[in-house]
């Protein structure tokens, strides 16, 4: 077992830390929000700290699960941030979907310090975290990666090295590519049966299982054709990462058509007041259209 600091409680990274203590890990946690950390504490045990520094000092593993490209830069670097406090020869391993950029950048700024770092986003959405069945998706120094995967097996279900820094957040970026084009061909595919008048769960019944299926097809429909959004992978998260996709694929030379025609319609469904919206809401765009 392990000395482990997670960073960010939010609504993956409070189950995952949850995971590490209920496999023996000794685990101290740091959230932005106090509070939260107090009661992830009393439900858990393990302890809070009131900085990044403070979790990270004498843990063989770091574990962050934050916003953006400027929350994880807040929480390694600086006085206060996870480096300053890790010793050399620990792991960081970042879950957070960012750049590749800044995932190097971090890398750099670890490695001098002595530190490995894993770039690890996940799929699975709130419910993987919660059950602990994670896809995570890697890039780093293939020792610290070996080092830091029997911990994250503590909530995967896979995990797999994809190449050095940065490439676990491109595979991320084509996970989410996927999921743009999914997500929106669902859509319109409900849509059309709805006004063709079908029987939009009984379509799914017959075409579920053939080439048509899917993940999203299967686990979406139901809640799609009830028009209820409550739940799962917001759109305003979904927009950040396609924009880190669009991005990305600038500085690359690829062409993303569609998924900068979807992230657009993204952008319908914020306007409509689907901001923390599942993603799969992409069919409420449609029907406000008539």
């Amino acid at each position: 077992m392990a000395k482990v600091a997670f960073l960010g409680l939010g609504v993956m990274g409070y189950p995952m830390a949850g995971h590490l203590a209920a496999r023996g890990h000794e685990v101290t946690v740091y959230n932005r929000t106090a509070a939260k950390a107090e009661v992830w504490v009393a439900q858990h045990g393990g302890r809070a700290a009131a900085t990044p520094a403070q979790a990270a000092a004498g843990a063989e593993f770091v574990m962050a699960c934050v916003g953006n490209d400027d929350d994880l830069r807040a929480v390694c670097t600086g006085a206060e941030g996870a480096f300053a406090g890790m010793a050399e020869g620990a792991v960081f391993v970042d879950h957070t979907t960012v750049s590749a950029a800044v995932t190097r950048e971090m890398h750099e700024a670890a490695a001098t310090a002595g530190i490995g770092f894993v770039d690890a986003p996940v799929s699975g959405g709130q419910a993987g975290a919660e059950n602990g069945q994670l896809v995570v998706m890697c890039g780093g120094a293939q020792a610290s990666y070996d080092r830091a995967e029997p911990v994250i097996a503590s909530y995967a279900k896979a995990c797999r090295r994809l190449g050095d820094s940065g490439a676990g957040q491109l595979t991320k970026m084509v996970n989410q590519i996927c999921i743009a084009g999914l997500v929106q061909g669902l859509a319109e595919a409900l849509h059309f049966a709805e006004k063709a008048g079908l029987d939009g769960r009984a379509v799914v019944e017959v075409i579920g299982g053939g080439a048509a299926g899917s993940w999203q097809m299967m686990n979406r429909y139901e809640s799609m054709i009830e028009d209820r959004f409550d739940f799962g992978f917001a759109v305003d998260w979904m927009r950040k990462d396609l924009g880190i996709c669009l991005a990305t694929a600038n500085e690359t030379g690829a062409s993303l058509p569609v998924t900068a025609l979807v992230d657009q319609f993204y952008k319908d469904v914020q306007k409509l007041g689907g901001g923390r919206w599942d993603t799969s809401s992409l069919i409420a765009r449609l029907r406000a259209m008539g």
